[in-house]
């Protein structure tokens, strides 16, 4: 694949054909050192709904005449999934995340790719590392937006390392839950909460600077299944701790849809198709790598598998915007 497989590449459609749509093909290591690269990854990161309040800009997927931007955190830029950009520096961009794939799918005339491993919601009007801000990168002909935001503003990472290491010292309890209960509330469903107004204002702030843009708000992937027992593959985290962190991330793309629904946007489901190749299943099946018998990426992330599977999602729901008629 061409480091820039969608780089301003012409449309052959003559740009005054109505309802003009998008030409989609159908087409073992040891626990604790890999506790230390989760650590690591830390620092770097970690449905589709119809938008009620749409307006016409829902259907700008429908034209090829414009900009495709993407944006957002590692989940979108894949890092460690071959190749690595070698522009993008820290963000870790690969040539084959889900971006890049939609992007030699659909060929818009221009293509543009500011997701960033570690970003967080503030690096939308911030820089990060050396690059501006990701918001910079939307124009006046933007047509397509897809993001993927919010895990590092909960600490997706920092949870997952306290769970694992709670995890090697009581494997059948439920440590990583107990903890965050303690005192008879969720301490995780409290930071879901404080980072779903954040996303909300980050939508706002695309459609601001690109009002006639169709924005995905596309969610993460099923990291875990919903019991061990459905593992292939042991991983350090303690039986009862699996499904509440699986329920954590289905209730976090819940949140994502909400918003998503308020703001103008169509969220994309990427949970629903990753089950079943969870983190913990094995090589060739999984999506997202474990902490263990890491290959093709950094530990949970998408791997290529992953990245296929939630490109598949994208063009699923941007095929489905253009067949609505615009409103």
């Amino acid at each position: 694949m061409s480091p820039h497989p969608a780089s301003r590449r012409p449309n052959p459609r003559p740009k005054s054909r109505p309802n003009m749509r998008w030409n989609v093909r159908e087409k073992a290591r040891k626990p604790m050192r890999r506790l230390g690269l989760l650590a690591a990854a830390a620092l770097v990161t970690p449905i589709v709904l119809p938008a009620p309040g749409a307006t016409a800009a829902t259907h700008a997927a429908a034209n090829l005449d414009g900009r495709y931007v993407a944006m957002g955190d590692s989940y979108a830029a894949g890092p460690g999934v071959p190749k690595p950009r070698i522009t993008s520096g820290l963000c870790a961009r690969s040539t084959n995340n889900y971006p890049s794939l939609v992007a030699k799918e659909l060929a818009p005339r221009a293509f543009t790719d500011v997701s960033c491993t570690g970003a967080e919601t503030k690096h939308m009007t911030r820089r990060q590392h050396k690059n501006p801000p990701q918001y910079d990168a939307l124009k006046p002909d933007t047509r397509v937006v897809t993001l993927t935001i919010g895990g590092n503003d909960a600490g997706f990472f920092e949870i997952l390392a306290t769970c694992a290491v709670g995890g090697l010292i009581d494997r059948n309890g439920s440590p990583c839950r107990d903890k965050y209960t303690r005192g008879g509330t969720d301490a995780l469903d409290a930071r879901i909460a404080a980072t779903m107004p954040k996303i909300g204002e980050v939508l706002r702030g695309i459609r601001q600077r690109a009002p006639e843009a169709a924005v995905f708000l596309v969610g993460y992937p099923a990291v875990l299944p919903d019991a061990k027992d459905k593992c292939a593959m042991d991983i350090p985290l303690a039986r009862g701790d699996v499904p509440y962190l699986n329920g954590k991330i289905q209730r976090f793309n819940q949140g994502l849809a909400a918003e998503a629904a308020a703001n103008g946007a169509i969220f994309v489901d990427t949970y629903t198709p990753s089950v079943g190749h969870e983190a913990c299943q094995a090589s060739g099946v999984r999506w997202i790598e474990g902490i263990e018998d890491v290959r093709g990426a950094i530990p949970v992330h998408p791997n290529a598998h992953g990245m296929a599977g939630m490109a598949a999602a994208v063009l699923a729901a941007i095929r489905a915007a253009a067949a609505r008629p615009a409103v």
